[in-house]
């Protein structure tokens, strides 16, 4: 079979292997409530619903670690790891090993975020065996073979081309810049054109050494599989891993202080804002009204942003604004496109609805509708498996308690008036981080020039 059909055959499989996961998957976990925490005979802990409504298993892990670990001159190294973990491993090459997954309907996936090494694996409760065995040999015998690393780089050196000129990847990464500076929060987790080059196998090597052990390793599984056969699949795939971690300690660090600005020329028709500011630790006592007052600004189509730049003025198709937390620091960080000839206008709105927020806080009518939406949505949030894996996992890292689901709807019940305006005081009381990507103000009124194509990556 030449090469063509060979990958047109791979794709089809993955295609049916999705769709009969995500069928299985759609179906609603009732068990939300029922959560375990596992210890193996070899002591790996685990957060762990035992759910049997659909004959799946989910399972999402995370070491940590992540981007900010990687070497201080090449940046992109754990993203570059990520990608070929499952490329190969052991005595399997990488087609060998992609064809048994796609075989068993395996979905199984890696990504470097800022703090955390993490990963996702979905498998039919009749292939577990399977699955965990090939998850096993990606974490501790990954090939890492020339043609793959070559054709995963050349992949990201690719996806890194196109951000050039991209206005929204341009915002978010100046963004960064602007408000962590040089420390290893304000560079991108995939690298730049002048690392990705650089990073060789004996640097992911020694990344995977450092950053795949079990002491930072948390897990949460759900799914139809009992407590002790999950013990054991958890000590198979992951009790070869080293005892510690090596990491090398990240300072904490505080946002910039706004209000700052920056403005990035590209010549596209659309200008891109990106703004924030510091934001508040998931640990800081009045994050939970934080959150609330969050979603009342920024939270969707009833919120402050959007009611004001879109609705009534029309400046944008859409506007969000978040809330960022991370192990080391926290953001409150929005974005927005609109016409070139409307950027300063769409800034100044922003801007505007921003500082009255702070200034004033939000109604007790607006509170009232908020907290009632984040409750009612919750438990639609965690309707899979997958999702209730996912949300396990992060309340793990977030160290939270293990009954957090439980507690979560009440403290959300009790942020009152006065704790929400002083959370918007301190969110929003001091301005903004702004980053502006697109045309020149006295070049907004002229056609935009078209863009030369860009090389190809090597």
């Amino acid at each position: 079979m030449n090469d063509i059909a060979l990958r047109a055959r791979r794709a089809a499989s993955i295609v049916v292997a999705a769709l009969a996961l995500t069928m299985l998957a759609s179906a609603p976990s009732h068990a939300a409530a029922k959560i375990q925490r596992l210890v193996s005979p070899g002591g790996i802990e685990a957060w762990f619903v035992q759910d049997a409504t659909v004959p799946l298993i989910a399972m999402e892990y995370a070491f940590s670690g992540g981007s900010s670990q990687d070497p201080i001159d090449k940046p992109g190294t754990g993203n570059m790891v990520a990608g070929l973990l499952d490329e190969g491993a052991g005595d399997l090459d990488s087609k060998t090993y992609h064809e048994r997954l796609d075989r068993r309907a395996i979905e199984l996936s890696f990504a470097a975020t800022r703090d955390y090494f993490r990963g996702s694996l979905r498998m039919l409760k009749d292939n577990k065996d399977e699955a965990f065995d090939l998850l096993q040999l990606a974490l501790t015998s990954a090939r890492f073979d020339a043609a793959d690393i070559e054709r995963i780089r050349a992949q990201v050196i690719s996806g890194l081309r196109r951000e050039t000129t991209n206005p929204s990847s341009l915002a978010s990464r100046k963004f960064l810049e602007v408000a962590f500076g040089d420390h290893p929060y304000g560079r991108s987790s995939y690298g730049t054109l002048d690392s990705l080059p650089d990073i060789n196998v004996s640097d992911m090597k020694a990344y995977v050494g450092r950053i795949l052990a079990r002491d930072t390793l948390r897990i949460s599984v759900v799914g139809d599989i009992d407590a002790d056969a999950l013990g054991k699949l958890l000590d198979k795939t992951f009790g070869g891993l080293p005892a510690k971690a090596s990491l090398t300690p990240i300072p904490e660090i505080q946002a910039a202080k706004p209000p700052q600005r920056a403005f990035v020329p590209l010549d596209v028709p659309q200008t891109v804002v990106t703004f924030g500011g510091p934001g508040i630790r998931r640990h800081d006592p009045n994050f939970m009204a934080g959150y609330v007052v969050n979603h009342i600004l920024g939270g969707g189509s009833s919120s402050r942003l959007y009611k004001e730049v879109r609705e009534k003025r029309g400046l944008a198709y859409s506007i969000y604004e978040s809330l960022l937390w991370m192990e080391r620091s926290a953001l409150f960080i929005g974005n927005t496109g609109t016409r070139a000839d409307r950027a300063g206008e769409t800034v100044d709105a922003v801007e505007k609805e921003i500082r009255r927020m702070g200034e004033d806080g939000p109604t007790q009518k607006e509170l009232d509708e908020a907290k009632s939406y984040l409750k009612g949505s919750q438990m639609l949030a965690l309707d899979t498996s997958s999702k209730l894996a996912s949300a396990l996992l992060q309340y793990q890292l977030d160290k939270l308690p293990i009954d957090y689901i439980e507690k979560r709807n009440a403290l959300v019940d009790a942020v009152t008036l006065d704790d929400a305006r002083k959370a918007a005081q301190t969110l929003w009381g001091k301005g903004l981080l702004t980053v502006i990507v697109g045309r020149a103000p006295q070049a907004a009124a002229q056609p935009a020039v078209a863009t030369p194509p860009l090389p190809k990556a090597n």
